[in-house]
């Protein structure tokens, strides 16, 4: 039997404010445990919670971003449920009334073309502190620095129809909500993680299958790995005869198997009731107004720029505009060189973004700056340096040597284009070679690349790539 998968993702993004979404407490990742947890996120007797105006803002700006309805009342409600890092014994989220509704974003696929998943809502609440499990012989710690930090979850349409277009999704949103500003985008600190809900139905059919939740997946690779599991232990209990269970489910990374954690729960388990603390939220036409205004160029719309604007193929263009930071690099680079714009994003994909891996750093550290990389290349378009000459310059660079003039100048790389010099070197090379003139004459013609490697290795590599073969040419079939 044809089996169709359907998968729908809820996206928890940690919104980038400082303060948490109902009290003043410090939000910055990495501190000691339980210092940043205030009487309010500890649900202390006599407090009340007051709304982060901040985090109303950015929840409007993703809204906007994809297309949404920014509903102009929405509720705030309290989500009932005891776990022991969750010391009010409910969260404070979002429920039937969410402050974004609908919306979609648009991903690539692999075999080409593109493909619009919808967005259902995206809704604002509180995180949850951690539950710590190492280090304490046979007990749990719980670590509440983390409750009351503010999430927008994001949750889809069920239109994903395998892991790859899954991880595809998700990688488009990790790269909107950083171009917006309102999201570190960090998955290995919790910043931006997935809730994976996943069935199987027989191809055709359009009555959903049973489906099972897989939690808290922080990573693009664990998504696909847990996905490509789940999806064969649906089919392979269905077709042994069994059923699939509604249940939470958890990714095992050392061993690659998702194991039950717990009956999946329905939201009246939850007993949802509007949160009597907090008055309904409104947002008037001017506040979405205003947020509209602070809107960046988004994404899909730098990539089509890049292509139109920089004669680039598409392939470069969506590589360069993956990250804000990236594409205002390139662009800077650009300006810097001249506008060489398919040689600048040569040298970006190639050498800048290898130099980083290898090196494990992020473009903030890189110590080649936008306009040294733009000068350099410069440099090879007027000739200064060859391309190979450019590669030691870069290297230079990498290590503190300099501006590129700088390292041109103390490493000699200067090209030679003076073409007198380059035929006296030309003619030292045929002098020194006459089999080889006879060989190539008599029509072994790959005899040329021995040529201009020997002239290439008499300029010490210094000598123009292209006059070298324009005047070999010349001589060898002129003479």
């Amino acid at each position: 039997m044809q089996w169709e998968t359907v998968i729908g993702l809820e996206i928890h993004v940690q919104l980038a404010t400082r303060s948490k979404i109902f009290s003043g407490a410090a939000t910055a990742y990495g501190a000691e445990p339980n210092r940043q947890a205030c009487p309010i996120d500890l649900g202390m007797p006599g407090v009340l919670p007051v709304l982060n105006a901040e985090v109303v803002r950015m929840a409007v700006k993703f809204g906007l971003a994809v297309g949404s309805r920014i509903t102009p009342r929405s509720v705030f409600a309290r989500k009932n449920y005891f776990y022991p890092d969750l010391p009010k014994g409910y969260q404070i989220s979002q429920y039937d009334l969410p402050l974004v509704d609908g919306g979609a974003l648009d991903i690539e696929l692999e075999g080409g073309g593109s493909k619009r998943i919808g967005i259902t809502r995206a809704h604002l609440e509180e995180d949850a502190g951690k539950s710590l499990h190492e280090d304490f012989h046979g007990m749990t710690g719980v670590d509440l620095n983390r409750a009351g930090t503010p999430l927008m979850e994001i949750v889809s349409e069920p239109d994903m129809r395998s892991p790859q277009e899954a991880v595809a999704y998700m990688k488009k949103l990790h790269a909107l909500v950083r171009y917006l500003e309102i999201c570190d985008g960090n998955m290995q600190e919790g910043s931006f993680r997935c809730d994976a809900n996943i069935s199987v139905r027989p191809r055709g059919e359009t009555r959903l299958g049973t489906r099972t939740e897989l939690k808290n997946l922080n990573s693009f690779r664990f998504v696909e790995r847990a996905l490509n599991y789940e999806i064969e232990r649906q089919i392979d209990l269905i077709e042994s005869g069994g059923e699939v269970v509604q249940e939470t489910r958890l990714f095992d990374v050392d061993q690659g198997i998702t194991r039950s954690m717990r009956t999946k729960e329905e939201a009246n388990d939850y007993r949802y009731f509007p949160e009597p603390d907090l008055l309904p939220l409104e947002v008037d036409a001017r506040l979405i107004d205003q947020v509209r205004e602070t809107l960046p160029e988004l994404p899909d719309e730098k990539r089509q720029r890049f292509i139109t604007e920089y004669a680039l193929p598409a392939y470069d263009a969506g590589v360069l505009t993956a990250t804000r930071e990236l594409a205002d690099f390139f662009e800077s680079a650009v300006s810097e060189s001249g506008g060489y714009a398919k040689r600048t994003a040569n040298w970006v994909m190639s050498e800048l973004l290898a130099y980083l891996n290898k090196d494990g750093l992020e473009l903030a550290a890189c110590p080649v700056t936008p306009e040294m990389l733009g000068k350099l290349v410069a440099r090879i378009e007027d000739e200064t340096i060859s391309g190979r000459g450019a590669k030691d310059v870069f290297e230079a660079m990498w290590a503190g040597a300099g501006e590129p003039d700088e390292v041109i100048a103390a490493k000699g790389l200067k090209q030679v284009t003076d073409s007198g010099a380059i035929e006296a070197l030309i003619d030292e090379v045929l002098t020194n070679n006459p089999q080889q003139i006879e060989q190539y004459r008599a029509g072994k013609e790959k005899l040329f690349g021995f040529f201009v490697g020997q002239v290439m290795k008499a300029s010490a590599g210094k000598a123009n790539p292209q006059q070298v073969n324009d005047l070999l040419k010349q001589k060898l079939d002129g003479s």
